[in-house]
């Protein structure tokens, strides 16, 4: 499963936060939409002090490559949604 729609848009914190509530919602059950916008937010409170852009632009792309990976880990066989 390719990352969703506009993750090649995402530069700014805000952008990926969104992104990734985005990406929660594509979860197969509420328990593991919620663990994960849990995740996200703790994430957030975590780096908010961040003000290096390089290393801001490493936690985007980073962060785009784990919802990614964690879209694949939950997709159904045969391609089912």
């Amino acid at each position: 499963m390719a990352p969703l729609p506009g993750a090649e848009l995402v530069q700014r914190p805000l952008q990926l936060y969104r992104y990734l509530l985005r990406c929660c919602r594509q979860l197969p059950t509420k328990g593991i939409q919620e663990h994960y916008k849990h995740a996200v937010r703790q994430n957030f409170l975590v780096h908010a002090d961040e003000d290096d852009p390089q290393r801001i632009r490493q936690i985007i792309q980073r962060a785009i490559e784990d919802a990614d990976w964690i879209l694949n880990k939950y997709k159904k066989p045969n391609g089912e949604s």
